[in-house]
């Protein structure tokens, strides 16, 4: 009993976390900027291809984080890290003036 209680208590902590809560809305917004970025033109194919396989290069390494059954703090904040960077290069793909040639 008291070990449930404690895995419980575990996993509620793991949830509540700050970084650990974000996750999820933060790759829905980059998910959302990416798709924008590809209708407007202002990302072009490559970029995108790129980006997107940043994003399943990152969804691989939570995968490998979360083989154990836990996430750890320091596995978050890498996590976290490679979230902002890849804001980052979404944001930078979005503004560099490269822009989509539109088919005729």
């Amino acid at each position: 009993m008291k070990t449930s209680i404690s895995l419980l208590l575990s996993a509620l902590a793991l949830i509540a976390s700050p970084v650990f809560a974000d996750t999820p809305q933060h790759q829905h917004r980059q998910d959302h900027r990416l798709q924008q970025g590809v209708r407007t033109g202002e990302i072009t194919r490559d970029e995108a291809k790129q980006l997107r396989q940043e994003r399943r290069d990152i969804r691989q390494e939570e995968r490998e984080y979360k083989s154990d059954g836990k996430l750890s703090r320091e596995e978050r904040k890498d996590l976290h890290q490679d979230l902002k960077d890849l804001s980052k290069d979404i944001y930078r793909d979005k503004h560099d003036g490269e822009r989509r040639s539109r088919a005729r």
